[in-house]
């Protein structure tokens, strides 16, 4: 197998780049709604404060490979839990503990994932909304408001507002971070022991030095998102020449192909 090399901080760069110009390019073209004031989101907070609320919040936006995952949550006023905050602030033990506790304790709660091939054919902003429209819909009781991390937010069939720094300030958010961080967490574990090339298990897909050194040595594999520019760039030299292979290579699922097969020239 070639070595590919590829400088990894250009590419990461370039990504980053290209996902802030699809995130400009989307609050123009789709239905996104707007971030309220705080005033705004204050006055809508006291006005459903004894409203059913769901929270929702994704996983899986920068890395390379692996799905997008969002998850809703229906919290029990009469069952708090404490401790609850943005997953990224937690130690791995301690979200599988949380998880648990709100799996057990919550009204409702559901997953929503968004594949590879979705994220490449729409955009990961595009997906992840696509990820938190399942989530809802998987509910089993119907939230008769919808919160939602970030700045903007899908469509959904009832009220919603995008709270920013929603994770670290509303509990029904931090939970669903941390459902959906736990689920995505186990995916990402699972395909390692299927590519153990790539470390899966140690990065969960986002781009570590480690992981474009393995993307270097042994190309992609068919949970890797063709349309971020790291993977783009060793697909292109892989295949130079290939063009015939190149076409087949993209999401095997799609094609017939093998699922286990990497994508690299033949």
């Amino acid at each position: 197998m070639q070595d590919v090399s590829v400088d990894p901080s250009a590419c990461v760069e370039d990504q980053r780049a290209k996902n802030d110009q699809q995130q400009k390019e989307d609050q123009q073209q789709t239905q996104d709604q707007q971030t309220p004031t705080q005033l705004q989101f204050d006055a809508l907070a006291d006005g459903w404060s004894t409203a059913l609320q769901a929270g929702i919040d994704e996983v899986g936006i920068g890395p390379l490979a692996g799905p997008v995952v969002a998850a809703a949550v229906v919290l029990d006023p009469n069952r708090p839990i404490e401790a609850l905050r943005d997953s990224k602030t937690l130690t791995a033990k301690k979200r599988e503990q949380l998880a648990a506790v709100i799996r057990e304790r919550a009204l409702s709660y559901a997953l929503g994932w968004a594949s590879v091939a979705e994220v490449d054919q729409l955009n990961v902003l595009r997906a992840s909304h696509l990820a938190m429209q399942r989530a809802c819909s998987g509910l089993s009781i119907e939230p008769q408001m919808v919160l939602v991390d970030g700045n903007k937010t899908p469509a959904f069939d009832v009220p919603c507002v995008a709270v920013v720094q929603g994770d670290r300030r509303i509990p029904a958010i931090s939970a669903a971070s941390i459902l959906a961080k736990v689920a995505r967490d186990e995916a990402m574990v699972a395909l390692h022991a299927q590519y153990p090339d790539y470390g899966f298990a140690q990065h969960k897909g986002y781009p570590t030095k480690k992981h474009m050194t393995a993307l270097s040595q042994h190309g992609a594999s068919p949970h890797h998102r063709i349309s971020f520019a790291p993977v783009k760039a060793v697909l292109a030299v892989q295949t130079e020449g290939h063009e015939d292979v190149q076409q087949t290579l993209v999401h095997p699922e799609s094609t017939g192909s093998q699922a286990g097969q990497l994508r690299r020239p033949v």
